[in-house]
């Protein structure tokens, strides 16, 4: 069965969509089949997987609104060695049509239930926001992995994304949890950053993963050629740590 987890932060700019790209693409390169799912109606996830976002048949709106099953809408990333449930701005208006719908925070886990054995990981961008259409995340997943730059202002996205989750866990979803914080975008030459750092393992301890991801120019480069920078350039400084990230987590869950 797929373990299923969301790539989220409701502080924006703090490298979800990069973070979920390359995990996606280093659990592929460690032997893993992974789909990564856009829950973001920028489709900024699809566009970095190489998948075209203006020329998708089917979305993961078709699958939200039940016009079309996951088989029927996700396509392969030629060259990146992963499943994409991709997404558009058919997308924003998601919100609307969801209202009126049964199961309405329960769509995507429904929708997941056919093919929860044909992966290893399925892996959710959500959007800053806390939506519906992150709620539909959250209620599909066993755990969120949350990516933050060792600044102050991060701390506090932090804390509001524990009380999201907690929320979630005790009316939604029993099974979600924190997987871990992944540092991203640190400059250990950075004495605040450092100091964050520290901070982080004293407060969370072994939720903290060992990974860490350096801010580096070829992971920015690699979205605008399409691309998850592990593909990129698989021996850039960022790309080799989020191959490490990638063993770890693979190592996380095998240990549960």
């Amino acid at each position: 069965m797929a373990q299923i987890f969301c790539i989220a932060n409701q502080k924006g700019g703090v490298g979800k969509t990069t973070t979920t790209v390359n995990l996606a693409a280093g659990l592929a390169k460690i032997g893993q089949r992974v789909l990564m799912i856009d829950l973001d109606p920028q489709g900024n996830a699809t566009m970095g997987s190489g998948v075209d976002k203006r020329q998708l048949a089917r979305s993961v709106y078709d699958v939200l609104i039940g016009s079309a099953t996951v088989q029927e809408s996700a396509v392969w990333a030629e060259g990146c060695g992963y499943h994409v449930l991709g997404a558009n701005r058919e997308l924003a208006g998601a919100e609307i049509d969801l209202v009126t719908l049964d199961q309405r925070e329960n769509r995507l886990k429904n929708a997941l239930t056919a093919v929860a054995a044909d992966y290893d990981f399925v892996l959710i961008d959500c959007p800053p926001s806390l939506s519906l259409l992150t709620l539909n995340g959250l209620c599909c997943a066993n755990g969120v992995v949350v990516p933050m730059q060792c600044e102050y202002f991060a701390l506090e996205g932090v804390t509001d994304l524990l009380h999201t989750i907690k929320q979630v866990q005790a009316n939604l979803n029993r099974d979600l949890h924190i997987i871990g914080l992944l540092r991203v975008m640190f400059d250990p030459r950075t004495m605040l950053q450092q100091q964050v750092s520290e901070q982080l393992l004293i407060h969370f301890g072994d939720k903290v993963f060992n990974a860490v991801i350096p801010r580096n120019v070829r992971l920015a480069e690699a979205p605008s050629h399409g691309l998850p920078g592990v593909v990129f350039d698989p021996s850039a400084k960022g790309s080799r740590a989020f191959i490490a990230f990638a063993e770890e987590m693979v190592e996380r869950v095998r240990a549960k």
